[in-house]
């Protein structure tokens, strides 16, 4: 009886719902303006005027609040036909800001501001509450410069009137030229080894970028020097990740009837892919995991009792109470007017720029990884508590990946990976290739274990050995 009951439930709302998207984030509570902070800072007039210096200076941020670490911030146009603008927020390496690497960190959603990436994950602040940041110990600019992009447009600082990505061809191309503008602001850093990361929904837009650069490099007049690409618990092959039956079985969460259910709807999902049909084919999987913006829960929820896929630990989301923090902080006046955003809106509850990617979460850009192996390092990690991209769905899609080192990497040996005397995770490599399993980490790695997030993304970015051999 409870079986059909919950096999009624799961198709009514499969097929009644049909604005169901998966932002792996929460939703971020919009902050009401109560003075005027000014106007958003475009840099790209100064840049094609070549008044670098003068762009420079204006992004130039000075706030006490930010306990003296020196960072960039403003606006990029990347479609002016659109008024397309992308928001970042640079911060420059504490250590050797001419020689050390360059890393971009895009978060995911899609929809989800990279500020949780810099107050939640890696940057240099974290945000307490009443008591303002604290600085995080960990961050990646000790050694690192370290750019936010809030991405695509329309997402967090960012805005367009109506350029919206419809795919991940136009996130590629959008981030592309923010990056040459990013460099012609910043040209003493054109040498230095260059690398684009992210999590989650980032496991579609850090391909885009690499193959964007991979491909317009040879042509270009400012080449950017891409070395590598770090993806955690990425979404990048929904046909081949996207497999959650067995998984919440082995967990304990679902009996052998719930399993027998959802791997039923995930061979439909499956088969709407493979026949294009990426809208109905994102409806099945939304509303059996996500229930992001439907009127129902989803089958996870009803089934589990779960709220909180990020952490199989945790039924509730700690970070909640982090996020809306961060969300209240980044709206302050006086911060707006401090990191240059100004007045202009910030994206955290609409769902935009989720109703455009709509047909393209279904897509897979393996063909792409595939292609990048082959010319640079990649690094795919996953935290080992996470179920919405779970490490076992991650190793799936993996081994389907056609590249030259396909086989060496399915035959490669496990190494224990230590950072100093703890047992930080397990890894294999082969070629360009570098998988991780990082222990005791959900979705969201670098906040979840920030000292080996630390870690993981220094030996990857100076290419040095996760173990010995």
């Amino acid at each position: 009886m409870k079986l059909t009951f919950l096999l009624i439930f799961f198709i009514t709302i499969i097929f009644s719902v049909h604005s169901a998207f998966p932002n792996f984030y929460g939703k971020i509570l919009e902050e009401k303006l109560t003075d005027d902070p000014g106007s958003p800072l475009i840099l790209t007039p100064l840049i094609e005027q070549g008044k670098i210096k003068v762009a420079r200076s204006a992004a130039e941020v000075h706030f006490n609040g930010f306990k003296n670490v020196k960072s960039y911030s403003g606006y990029f146009t990347v479609d002016k036909a659109f008024d397309s603008n992308l928001f970042f927020w640079y911060f420059p390496s504490q250590t050797d800001p001419t020689k050390d690497p360059v890393v971009l960190w895009l978060q995911g959603g899609p929809g989800a501001t990279s500020l949780i990436g810099l107050f939640t994950e890696n940057g240099p602040f974290t945000v307490k509450a009443k008591h303002g940041l604290k600085l995080r110990k960990y961050s990646w600019i000790k050694s690192h410069n370290v750019i936010y992009i809030d991405n695509p447009v329309g997402t967090g600082y960012s805005f367009t009137k109506g350029g919206y990505a419809q795919n991940e061809t136009k996130v590629g191309e959008d981030l592309w030229a923010a990056m040459q503008q990013f460099y012609l602001l910043f040209p003493e850093l054109q040498k230095n080894p260059f690398f684009v990361t992210g999590e989650s929904y980032a496991g579609k837009y850090v391909p885009a970028l690499s193959y964007t650069i991979h491909k317009k490099n040879p042509d270009a007049k400012l080449k950017i020097n891409l070395q590598g690409l770090s993806i955690g618990n990425g979404l990048s092959d929904p046909e081949h990740q996207l497999k959650y039956g067995d998984y919440l079985y082995q967990l304990g969460l679902i009996d052998t009837n719930m399993r027998t259910l959802v791997q039923k709807y995930e061979a439909q999902g499956v088969k709407y892919i493979q026949d294009k049909d990426y809208v109905n084919a994102f409806k099945i999987f939304d509303n059996l995991l996500n229930g992001d913006l439907n009127n129902h829960t989803s089958f996870f929820k009803n089934v589990t009792g779960y709220d909180n896929y990020f952490n199989y630990l945790y039924p509730e989301d700690p970070m909640n109470t982090e996020m809306a923090f961060m969300g209240k902080y980044i709206q302050r006046n006086d911060v707006r007017a401090a990191i240059h955003v100004g007045n202009a809106s910030f994206h955290g509850e609409d769902s935009t720029v989720e109703v455009n990617l709509m047909e393209d979460v279904m897509k897979s850009v393996a063909p792409w990884v595939s292609e990048l192996i082959g010319n640079y390092r990649v690094l795919i990690y996953n935290g080992q508590l996470d179920i919405i991209v779970a490490y076992p769905l991650t190793i799936n899609y993996l081994k389907q990946l056609k590249f030259n080192g396909a086989d060496a990497y399915k035959n490669a040996p496990r190494y224990k990976w230590y950072v100093g005397t703890e047992l930080a995770g397990y890894v294999k490599q082969a070629g360009n290739l570098t998988e991780i399993l990082v222990r005791n980490a959900g979705h969201m790695v670098p906040g979840d274990q920030p000292k080996w997030g630390y870690d993981l993304i220094s030996r990857f970015t100076r290419n040095k050995p996760y173990h010995n051999y």
